[in-house]
């Protein structure tokens, strides 16, 4: 793990911080820090005038975050405004067949934060392809989360939350700055400012400039 300080980051990624992972019966069991952490991270990379992207995943028909049902609805308000971004993606990875990759790039970021759900899905593989595109990466390990994994027989009791959590950071490798506390996360301005060079006219499907929360489907 790193030792704070870090140098600043010029964006925050948040990763699938919807409704049904983050709330109700179904919430990863973590779901109250995450959300309190993915607060603080917010207040500070806006204030910051940092980029701010979130990922919104569009699940399959019929399952819990299913586009335009309560489930897949962004549980944390978005805040309007040219520097805060929402990136609908239907893969595990947020840059897979998303404008993502592009934003960032049209902002001149090299240097993000991300926090969110799931630990080893969607927050891992969406750090894994920034690290592979050359961006510095930095892990909050307080501000992701996920489910346990049930037990299989012949193969493992359940295991922990916690420890999928873990596992997830360590499978990242080297590259990525694991540490302890979001609070220790800082941001900066990115060097380009909006509105950015190279992005076609923004797409509901795949690429939206922030805009208030939509309403659930009744």
């Amino acid at each position: 793990m790193t030792a704070a300080p870090l140098r600043p980051v010029q964006a925050l990624l948040v990763v699938d911080v919807q409704s049904a992972f983050v709330s109700g019966e179904e919430a990863v069991p973590d779901a109250a820090r995450v959300l309190d952490r993915t607060r603080g991270l917010l207040s500070r990379a806006r204030a910051a005038g940092a980029l701010v992207v979130h990922l919104q995943n569009d699940g399959a028909p019929g399952t819990v975050d299913a586009p335009h049902t309560p489930g897949w609805e962004l549980h944390l308000p978005v805040e309007p405004g040219p520097h805060e971004y929402v990136v609908r993606k239907t893969e595990d990875d947020g840059f897979a067949g998303t404008g993502l990759g592009a934003l960032l790039t049209g902002a001149g970021v090299t240097q993000l934060a991300v926090c969110g759900v799931l630990s080893e899905m969607c927050v891992a593989a969406t750090a894994r392809t920034a690290l592979a595109l050359g961006h510095r990466v930095v892990l909050p390990h307080d501000a992701h989360a996920t489910y346990d994994i049930p037990a299989a027989p012949d193969i493992s009791d359940t295991v922990p939350a916690a420890m999928s959590s873990r596992a997830a950071e360590w499978a990242l490798g080297d590259e990525v700055e694991i540490v302890p506390h979001a609070a220790a996360v800082a941001f900066t301005a990115p060097p380009v400012q909006a509105p950015f060079p190279g992005l076609p006219a923004a797409a509901d499907r795949w690429l939206s400039p922030a805009a208030p929360p939509r309403s659930p489907a009744r």
